[in-house]
């Protein structure tokens, strides 16, 4: 059997960090991906020379070491750009993150009043306990507000009811927000210590995917083995340890000896694929642990220009899609012609379900149908179209999740030789500098340092904050 000092599986962000960072000491480390292209949700996909990502990737940290990173690798391939994203909301826009005075003179002064009441009395009687998305946010916000600009997005966006989801989401995803001080700010320009929401980041001259590809190309150039289309099927344990994995390469299998494993792989088949199975509450915990797949359309559209924004939320209960990217704002690189624009229209899905089955020529009529519906483009605009699948894009907060993941976590720490990192080798919605940190970190554990690679996005310092130097509040996925 060959052998390699580690194997790493998954060539995503986190996956490709901890490779990069194996070979840049020396190590010549293994890295697995199952299917034919690196960047897991973060890739780019080329279609007639315009490129999509799969989902928007902003490029901004306060990791020192992150940025940096980014800088090394891109070089002057790292763009600047402006931040604008709206809210399609009953045919306007609105700011997003909400701006108080925009969502006034937008929603009018009626319509105010009654969230502004809705505030009050959330706050002089909030809902207790605190256990679901719905609540949380409405103590926060008001329901009416919570109706408003936060139900129908959510529900669309992960397929299940708010009261559903956990208050974990919303405290993990919405931090420090307040109605009051957006108002008072608006009103006497009081700050609370000059902190600054995003208005600019970084993102990569050809596509998020670009960034992935110049790591691989490091970790290749270092020394490291990248191998695509190369799927784990087995993880042999004996005793405490993974001794034996087993993968499968087109027709062939192929077993790597004893060595450290790096996974990303999402924990429900990463526990699946364990031989011996490990205990039933951990077969079951691993189970119940819940994805929302994703699906996007893209759309070349004959004109040079649609919206400023780089993408936009949609709201709007007539439409299925959930949000809707302009490549070409996010660098101009993205499309080849310039007379032309390219979209990417998201939708949220299972596997399996009406949405996902439908074949892609269909999925391209029913994005057309929605762009003209919300009257962005016209469907005698479009010159084409192409359709990307990905399962498990996002891991679920449903209720109960933690308890299944507390008992997975308990069973992977008896594995002496085994780190999970990143969004589902974690099932935590990891910002992507956060997946890179965790990749990182794992590196810097097999050297004796102790990091608790699962409270690196726990740390508030990550997380967009609301300010009243800003007068705009982050709350969407």
């Amino acid at each position: 059997m060959d052998h390699f000092p580690v194997v790493i599986i998954g060539a995503g962000p986190a996956g490709l960090t901890a490779a990069y960072e194996l070979a840049s000491l020396g190590l010549k480390p293994l890295l697995l991906e199952k299917t034919g292209k690196v960047g897991g949700l973060a890739r780019t996909e080329i279609y007639q020379g315009y490129r999509f990502d799969i989902g928007g990737h902003r490029f901004f940290t306060k990791s020192r070491k992150v940025q940096k990173l980014w800088e090394t690798i891109l070089g002057e391939d790292f763009l600047e750009v402006p931040r604008l994203s709206r809210i399609h909301y009953k045919n306007r826009f609105f700011h997003y993150p909400l701006e108080f005075l925009d969502t006034l003179t937008k929603l009018g002064l009626w319509e105010s009043s009654l969230i502004l009441l809705s505030y009050i009395k959330a706050r002089i009687s909030p809902s207790i306990p605190e256990e679901n998305f719905g609540q949380w946010v409405s103590n926060r916000f008001g329901r009416r507000l919570f109706e408003t600009f936060f139900q129908h997005y959510t529900e669309k966006v992960w397929g299940v009811s708010c009261q559903e989801i956990g208050a974990e989401w919303a405290a993990q995803r919405i931090d420090g927000l307040s109605l009051m001080t957006a108002l008072a700010y608006a009103l006497w320009r009081k700050d609370n210590g000059g902190k600054t929401l995003i208005k600019k980041f970084h993102y990569p001259v050809y596509g998020s995917g670009q960034m992935w590809e110049r790591l691989q190309q490091n970790v290749q150039n270092l020394g490291g083995q990248i191998q695509i289309n190369s799927k784990v099927i087995s993880l042999g344990l004996k005793g405490r340890r993974i001794r034996e994995i087993v993968v499968q390469q087109g027709e062939e299998k192929r077993a790597l000896a004893d060595s450290f494993v790096i996974s990303s792989m999402p924990l429900s088949e990463l526990i699946a694929r364990l031989d011996p199975p490990p205990p039933t509450e951990v077969i079951e915990a691993a189970r119940n642990l819940s994805y929302r797949d994703f699906i996007l359309v893209g759309l070349i559209i004959n004109r040079p220009h649609l919206f400023p924004d780089q993408w936009i939320y949609v709201h709007s209960q007539k439409v299925k899609v959930g949000r809707i990217q302009n490549f070409k704002n996010w660098s101009a690189a993205m499309v080849p012609d310039q007379r032309m624009t390219s979209l990417g229209m998201e939708f949220f899905c299972n596997k399996g379900d009406d949405l996902w089955t439908l074949p892609d020529k269909d999925l391209i009529a029913l994005a057309i149908e929605e762009l003209t519906t919300l009257g962005l483009a016209d469907a005698s605009e479009v010159e084409g179209g192409v359709v990307f699948r990905q399962l498990k894009a996002y891991p679920a907060y449903n209720l109960g999740y933690q308890d299944n993941l507390k008992v997975i976590k308990h069973f992977l720490a008896t594995i002496s030789n085994l780190r999970t990192v990143g969004r589902n080798g974690m099932h935590r919605y990891n910002n992507m500098d956060h997946s890179m940190l965790s990749g990182m970190m794992a590196v810097k554990n097999l050297d004796e340092e102790n990091h608790d690679l699962w409270e690196i996005n726990l740390d508030h310092s990550y997380l967009e904050k609301f300010t009243t130097a800003s007068r705009k509040t982050e709350f969407m996925a």
